[in-house]
């Protein structure tokens, strides 16, 4: 049923394409952009009321960030599409049992933070506003989270980033952009009227944003985490930063899926962090 209806809205985007390939192809962005906010739960404020919640600042974003105190180095945590900081709640209670120093945030359009459009180039700024804030060591980000994260170290080479953790991450923004338009089935007349506004809003192509690329320019150590069988972002994805970030380890998992939120993900995770 959801494909037959992304398809339905796609095959209105194509017709108002006949028309306009460029307003067309605007709405097909904004729609790419426009993530759903899910209601936080009355248990899952609960938990997020338990750290110490902080508003933050970039351009005229409100970043929501949450701060569960500890004496060892600070863990700051991305989520990412159409989810938000409480998703990490396994894997906090567990730092926390450590004494780790932890930090989540929401994204952009995500959780409580403010706005209503998302991608990960603005993510990756409202990332790096927080990390610096708190003097972050070690960065987690899942998917999106993830791409958003490399693409903040990649621009900025923040030094007090000791370790990354990648979980899921889409290794490029054309195969992210493709499966999109494959998903709504977009005449090649829009996708590359979508490719032109693209370069003419962050003043380069698609294929440009390789996050996997990126990550070569990245010291910190790293943890790649990946399902074999991802139905979301495929696992030649994470074949593809391995062959880029050099100071990584990937490890293969089967059966959890895009979430990775398991016990043992979250082991892998932990005996990284600390060692």
């Amino acid at each position: 049923m959801k494909n037959i209806f992304a398809k339905l809205i796609g095959a209105i985007i194509n017709f108002i394409g006949l028309f306009s390939r460029r307003a067309a192809s605007k709405i097909a962005i904004k729609l790419f952009s426009s993530p759903r906010r899910k209601r936080i739960k009355e248990v899952e404020k609960d938990f997020l009321e338990t750290a110490f919640i902080e508003d933050l600042k970039y351009d005229d974003i409100s970043i929501m960030t949450y701060r569960w105190l500890g004496k060892k180095d600070t863990v700051l945590l991305a989520h990412g599409w159409e989810s938000n900081a409480v998703r990490w709640k396994d894997l906090i209670l567990k730092l926390k049992a450590l004494d780790y120093n932890v930090i989540a945030l929401d994204a952009p359009a995500h959780g409580l933070s403010s706005g209503k459009l998302f991608n990960a180039l603005i993510y990756s700024e409202c990332i790096n506003v927080v990390a610096k804030k708190f003097n972050a060591k070690i960065v987690i980000g899942h998917s999106v989270g993830g791409m958003a994260t490399t693409f903040f170290l990649h621009k900025y080479q923040l030094p007090t980033i000791e370790k990354l953790v990648l979980l899921g991450v889409p290794s490029n923004f054309v195969g992210v952009f493709g499966r999109y338009v494959n998903m709504m089935g977009y005449t090649t007349r829009i996708s590359k009227t979508m490719d032109d506004l693209i370069l003419e809003r962050f003043h380069n192509k698609p294929e440009h944003f390789n996050a996997a690329k990126f990550s070569e320019t990245i010291t910190a150590k790293g943890l790649l985490i990946h399902d074999k069988y991802d139905a979301v972002i495929p696992y030649s994805d994470a074949e593809d930063f391995k062959n880029f970030y050099k100071n990584s380890k990937l490890i293969t998992t089967e059966g959890f899926g895009h979430g990775l939120q398991s016990e043992t993900v979250n082991d892998h995770i932990l005996t990284f962090v600390s060692h």
